[in-house]
């Protein structure tokens, strides 16, 4: 019963449509004020503070202090695909029969994108599908597992899997080392887990992909094209 009532309230807490705005606000990882987050809302700071509250006190939000500041994000990689799968169901409700578009109307965000800690949308999926028909990847249901030839592969391209094991390990309960997430727009599955944080921080850090601001749009760069081509033979306009 306790479960039941859980689920009752995050979903209770999660429908309100200005908490929803400021938790797709915070998928892209980044932490935000509580007046980012009212303007994103488009409601007072007061009213902003009290959903905070209450989205922090039920574990969805987590707070971090710098400063004076305080600044609120997702608490786990486990809420960010909460709300994934939540969008993913809620783009394909429709009140009369019609063809169903799924995922963002921008195509930007549908393309390329970030999900809390990896990488999501067109991109995403095609490098997970590519590892997997090289034998380098495997996904079943919820367990995801790298290969030998995946972990070269991975190595091979500067991801610090290292790094990501650590993470996974860090404490029980904490992130996976590799699953499979159901992409919002492409409805078929991409890499996350350490492995899809630690992909998804490399092709940051080298630059060949760079946020969009304002968005969780990501695009690819040129060095970016040229090693999708190199590494995993996909052809990426610009």
């Amino acid at each position: 019963m306790t479960n039941i009532a859980a689920l009752a309230e995050a979903g209770a807490l999660v429908g309100d449509p200005a908490r929803a705005c400021m938790l797709t606000a915070l998928l892209d990882g980044r932490a935000l004020t509580a007046g980012e987050l009212a303007r994103v809302a488009g409601v007072t700071p007061q009213t902003a503070s009290g959903h905070l509250a209450r989205l922090t006190q039920a574990g969805l939000l987590a707070q971090e202090r710098q400063g004076r500041h305080r600044y609120h994000r997702l608490a786990s990689a486990a809420v960010a695909q909460l709300l994934e799968s939540m969008m993913s169901v809620a783009s394909g409700v429709a009140s009369a029969p019609r063809r169903v578009s799924t995922g963002p109307r921008d195509q930007a965000m549908k393309r390329a994108r970030t999900c809390y800690d990896h990488l999501a949308g067109e991109l995403a999926v095609a490098m997970a599908d590519r590892m997997i028909e090289r034998g380098e990847l495997e996904f079943a249901d919820e367990c995801g597992a790298l290969t030998a030839a995946g972990v070269t592969f991975l190595r091979g391209m500067g991801v610090d899997l290292d790094a990501a094991t650590a993470r996974a390990a860090k404490r029980g309960g904490g992130p996976v080392f590799c699953r499979p997430c159901l992409d919002w727009s492409e409805r078929r599955p991409h890499i996350a887990g350490a492995v899809g944080a630690a992909l998804c921080a490399c092709w940051l850090d080298r630059g060949w992909v760079r946020r969009v601001d304002g968005t969780r749009a990501i695009r690819v760069s040129p060095a970016g094209q040229a090693k999708l081509l190199q590494a995993f033979d996909l052809r990426w306009p610009g």
